[in-house]
Parts: structure tokens; C-alpha cells; sequence
């Protein structure tokens, strides 16, 4: 069981069929036999998880290979993607995509009992000193400092009607990307990679871009797979140097070693899993080795963006310092889904849009980092015949409360977190833009028409990728659960084309 390079040389392992243990052989020359464990022989074989795979590029036989494989929607659909532009923090709805002409009338003012604050941090009304105005031929409304996205008002659909059901931000979160307010359970994008599999096997079907000066709340959790199987968690890509960390060997190897190499270690793979049946995490590590193998190839290529004329680099702002790094993560997103990535998730750092203090000015500075990396991904995406079969989709956890806060004396006035009534916004696959659904009151505190929960807002989003939310279960702990579990969901109609 010794496997050889094509000239003869033996590649220095043999897998032993009566035990756990490998023996590492030597030149005939050389001292021969030391037995090694075979987790040590693994660890041994290549300078990053990456090495570990590439035989599979050789030989496609191999079962595990195809767990994520393109599958079948429950019905025909326009949308084959979805990327999430996430906000956290939760993003002030009445100085962004909600105007309240009365909330300014009435600014500075003590507000009437419907409206005060049920927890006292806020006390009177806050206007917005953004002016907003008509765009496209619908007249959508867009706040001044959000030009670029503005441009698209027609390709648009603002939901104003969003609640949700706690003012944390954890809880919230895990409500915006789970649907429940419990953690642990799967996101949105964990759910659609479950149901639709891949488009290109040599690259996740669910791909996170974090920000690469650090994690948002709730880290790792926001692209998690919950209790779905381990294959079906998004796969972290860095927006600087490397997709994917330790994708490549550390010291570059011959094709001939790498084939004899990984050929042996499928076979000691393929030994190992079949000892072990129904060991999902075995499973989906050995998947992750081989998918590992085949982006050597791949996700290096996707995420090249000297491929991309001077002109697009430029309509992404990656030409300015303010700009660049979510303009990189944009345009990354663009390249990705391209490719065939079904759910791609851009973060911030932190929670950027919670602006408990100087509410005006913070807000403006996050609209400066995105409003233009955004209307260029859409430009780009309409340009490129992608916009009707990608869903994009942008929004935070919760919105912003209509009334001030502040914090210590004499500290600029924020906003503090508000789930009662926000705004988020969907563009492309198939949703119908140029129009608003549902509203807030005059002061923008409560939904009141077409109150839309969480659940509503997936079950349109899988909708449109031809997913019945009602039938994409997954049996754990007794219960067929379900991405909108315990809610009576129903479609967005009048977002639908």
C-alpha cells in the first residue's frame, strides 16, 4: 500500500489496513520505519488544510464532494442569489428611508403619550436634519445622504413597516438572521444553502465577507448553520490577501507528489468516515478538505480584482480610503455570485449604526463608507444582466427611536435602538421596485399599515429563490423546524413582480 511518485520515488507514507496507525517509510538508504499516529501523519501532510484536497481537482468519485450539489427549488423562480448588505446596529429609518415631516414640526417638543419611550432613556422629539426628496420615475423618497443607492429608487422596494420583538441588540440579531430570538438556530443564508446547493462546486454556496478590521456582534454567529448540518455554515472570505487563510501550502509542491499524496489520503479518509457512519461533523470536515482543495483554483481566481477595469474599481470607490473597503467587499459579492455563490453577507465592524450619541453626524459617516460601494453593486449588477436573478438585500436589526437621547450632559443627541417601526430595503430577483410597503405613524415610532414581521420578510426572500418556506424543514429534536418556525408567515404579494 505504498504509493510512488511517477519516478519510482516512494512518497513516504503506507496506510496500515489492521490499525489505527500509518507508518512513515524511508529511502531505502535511510533509516527505515517510525510508526506515527495518524492524526500526526495528517497534520504532517500538508502546510494548510488547503494542501489537503487537491486530488480531488483529479478524481471526482468521491461521494462527500457532492453533499453541497446544486439541487432542485420547489418551483421556478427569478432569483438564483441573494446578497446581504447587513447593517448592525440598526439604522435610523426616519433619517434614511422613512421621511416624518411632523417629527420635524413638532422637534425639541415632549412627545405624546403613543409615542414616549416605555423605558424613559429618550425624552423629546428628534427631527431629521437630512432633507429628503423624489427619485426615478416612481418618486421614491431617499434621504440627501444616500445619493447613490437614490439613483436606483426604481429597482427598489423600502419595507417601512418592519417590527421586531426585542430592543437588544443580540436577540434582535439573532431574530433578523434566524428568525427567533434564541441563539443557536441557523441563518437565512445557512437556510438557502441547504435548500439549493451550489451552482459551482469550487466555491462555498454561502460565502461571509467580515470586516477586516474586526468582527460585528455576535461574530461567527451570523453566518452560522445552527443545528443544519456542519456543511451548510457560511465559509468566512477575507477581503485582504488570501480568500481563505492557510488555502495554500506554506512550500510549494510538485502536481506529482500533490496526486500521490492526496490520493492516499483519500483512501485513509474514505477508511476512517465508513468506520464511523452518521458522523456528521467527520463528514463535513473531510467535505471542507476537498472543497478546500478545489478553491485553491477557484476562490483565488474570483477574488482577483486587478481582473477588473480601472472604470468598475473606480464606481466602487476603491480609489478613496473611505470608500474602499466596503466597495472591495461589494465588488467581491458581484464576483462571487457571478460565480455561482448562492448567499454572500457583507458586515461591519462592530455595530457602526448604533448611534446612541451624535446621532446626525455618525449616521452621515456610515452613509459615506456604503452609499456609494452599494449604488455601485447594483449599477454594476444591472449592467452586467445579474439584477433580475440576484435579490439584494439591505437592513439592520431594528431602526432608531423618533426621540432624542442622551447619554451625560451636554453629549450630542442620538438615538437610542427602536423594534416597533424601521425600514429595510430589497432590490433585484424579481421583487418589484419603485414602491414603499406599509408605514409608520407620523412620528415614525409604530408600524401601522402592513405590519410586517420577520417571518413575512423571509418567506418572500425564499420565495423568490423558489423556496416554499412552509416545506424547507429540518427534523431536530422531535419537530420538523423551519426557517419562520412558529409564525403564521405570508408572502410580501405586493413586493412581488
Amino acid at each position: 500500500m505504498v504509493d510512488k511518485c511517477p519516478d519510482g520515488t516512494d512518497i513516504g507514507i503506507v496506510a496500515s489496513e489492521q490499525s489505527e496507525y500509518i507508518t512513515a517509510e524511508r529511502p531505502v538508504s535511510m533509516t527505515p520505519f517510525n510508526p506515527i499516529s495518524r492524526r500526526n501523519a495528517l497534520s504532517q501532510f500538508g502546510s494548510g488544510f488547503g494542501g489537503l484536497a487537491l486530488g480531488t481537482l483529479l478524481n471526482e468519485t468521491t461521494s462527500t464532494a457532492h453533499a453541497m450539489s446544486s439541487a432542485a427549488p420547489h418551483f421556478e423562480a427569478p432569483a438564483k442569489a441573494v446578497i446581504q448588505l447587513y447593517m448592525h446596529g440598526g439604522p435610523s429609518h426616519v433619517d434614511l428611508l422613512d421621511p416624518k415631516p411632523v417629527l420635524n414640526r413638532f422637534d425639541g417638543t415632549i412627545p405624546p403619550d403613543e409615542v414616549a419611550d416605555d423605558e424613559k432613556r429618550t425624552k423629546n422629539l428628534m427631527g431629521s436634519p437630512f432633507r429628503f426628496r423624489q427619485y426615478g420615475q416612481s418618486g421614491l423618497e431617499f434621504s440627501e445622504i444616500q445619493p447613490y443607492v437614490a439613483k436606483h429608487a426604481d429597482d427598489i422596494a423600502v419595507v417601512r413597516s418592519m417590527f421586531t420583538e426585542h430592543r437588544n441588540h443580540e436577540q434582535a440579531i439573532w431574530m433578523a438572521q434566524t428568525g427567533m430570538i434564541m441563539p443557536g438556530r441557523p441563518t437565512l443564508g445557512a437556510w438557502t444553502a441547504f435548500g439549493l446547493g451550489t451552482e459551482n462546486r469550487n466555491l462555498p454556496a454561502f460565502v461571509a465577507l467580515p470586516d477586516p478590521d474586526g468582527n460585528s456582534v455576535d461574530g461567527i454567529r451570523n453566518w452560522s448553520n445552527g443545528w443544519l448540518p456542519p456543511h451548510y455554515q457560511g465559509t468566512a472570505f477575507r477581503e485582504q490577501g488570501t480568500p481563505v487563510a492557510n488555502l495554500h501550502p506554506n512550500q510549494p509542491r510538485s502536481r506529482a507528489i500533490e496526486d500521490a499524496r492526496m490520493r492516499l489520503l483519500r483512501r485513509l479518509n474514505d477508511q476512517h468516515l465508513a468506520s464511523r457512519p452518521g458522523e456528521e461533523e467527520l463528514d463535513a470536515r473531510i467535505e471542507t478538505f476537498e472543497l478546500a482543495g478545489r478553491m485553491q483554483l477557484a476562490a483565488t481566481d474570483a477574488l482577483d480584482l486587478s481582473q477588473e477595469t480601472a472604470y468598475t474599481q473606480r464606481l466602487y470607490g476603491l480609489d478613496h480610503e473611505t470608500t474602499k473597503s466596503y466597495g472591495t467587499r461589494c465588488l467581491m459579492a458581484r464576483r462571487l455570485v457571478e460565480r455561482g455563490v448562492r448567499f454572500v453577507s457583507l458586515f461591519m465592524f462592530q455595530q457602526p449604526w448604533d448611534t446612541h450619541s451624535n446621532n446626525n453626524e455618525r449616521t452621515k459617516q456610515c452613509c459615506q463608507r456604503t452609499d456609494q460601494p452599494v449604488g455601485a453593486l447594483l449599477t454594476d449588477l444591472r449592467q452586467r444582466g445579474l439584477l433580475d436573478s440576484t435579490l439584494v438585500f439591505w437592513g439592520g436589526e431594528f431602526g432608531r427611536t423618533p426621540t432624542a437621547e442622551q447619554q451625560k450632559p451636554g453629549a450630542v443627541f442620538g438615538r437610542d435602538h427602536h423594534p416597533y417601526g424601521f425600514s429595510v430595503w430589497l432590490a433585484g430577483g424579481g421583487i418589484k421596485g419603485g414602491q414603499h410597503y406599509g408605514a409608520t405613524d407620523d412620528f415614525g415610532h409604530r408600524a401601522v399599515e402592513n405590519r410586517t414581521q420577520t417571518a413575512n420578510l423571509h418567506a418572500t426572500i425564499l420565495h423568490q429563490l423558489g423556496l416554499d418556506h412552509e416545506t424547507l424543514t429540518w427534523h431536530h429534536n422531535g419537530r420538523d423546524e423551519r426557517l419562520t418556525d412558529v409564525y403564521d408567515a405570508r408572502l410580501i404579494e405586493k413586493l412581488i413582480t
